[in-house]
């Protein structure tokens, strides 16, 4: 489980392909920047723009983690070099500073606006039709591993369209700051909201 509170903005540098075949998955490179590494080993779970990977190199600089095909057709950012947003696993010890997430990516979601309003940035996100029930104003949902909190939605005939007010010190600690319209972002809605509906969509069934 993790918060959606970012740790430290890393870098993959470099990609190796796991084999020849045109399915076969990557291995990822990726420098921890600020990220404490001390207490990390083998095995453990590092959010990667908000996808759970596995730790299965350490380095000096860093790690590394193997991703699937699968796990590259179904998320964002995982596929080039660049700056990544990052954050360990919880402990027990923890504080809950963002939301509970799971590090699951739920689907992709379309930046339609990214634009600066006063001293913060506005950030409109389309999101596919089978998110759109679990975004509601004032719920909480996660952005290339950033947990956020939803100002606005707009129901549209694809999905839906939400707006975010991402203030300058989340601009500055996260590579959300890289946005821009078109640019695809890894979305996980709220652990919460998805329990709700598969609880109300149970209630309509018949008794046995």
């Amino acid at each position: 489980m993790f918060t959606g509170i970012v740790a430290a903005i890393g870098k993959i540098t470099h990609i190796a392909p796991q084999d020849a075949h045109p399915d076969a998955g990557v291995r990822l490179s990726i420098e921890a920047g600020g990220l404490p590494m001390s207490d990390v080993g083998l095995g453990d779970s590092i959010a990667i723009n908000g996808a759970c990977m596995t730790v299965v190199v350490k380095t000096e600089q860093g790690f590394a983690v193997d991703v699937s095909r699968e796990s590259l057709n179904c998320t964002a950012g995982l596929d080039a070099l660049g700056e990544v947003n990052l954050e360990k696993a919880l402990t027990l010890a923890d504080r809950l500073g963002g939301h509970l997430v799971s590090g699951h990516v739920d689907g992709l979601g379309t930046v339609e606006k990214f634009v600066p309003v006063g001293e913060s940035w506005e950030l409109v996100v389309q999101a596919p039709a089978h998110l759109a029930r679990y975004l509601a104003l004032k719920g909480s949902v996660v952005v290339n591993g950033v947990s956020l909190t939803i100002n606005r939605v707009t129901d549209v005939p694809t999905g839906c369209q939400f707006s975010i007010n991402v203030i300058p010190h989340t601009i500055n600690v996260t590579t959300l700051k890289h946005l821009a319209p078109g640019v695809k972002v890894n979305l996980e809605i709220d652990l919460i909201a998805r329990y709700v509906e598969r609880m109300l969509s149970l209630g309509s069934l018949p008794k046995a």
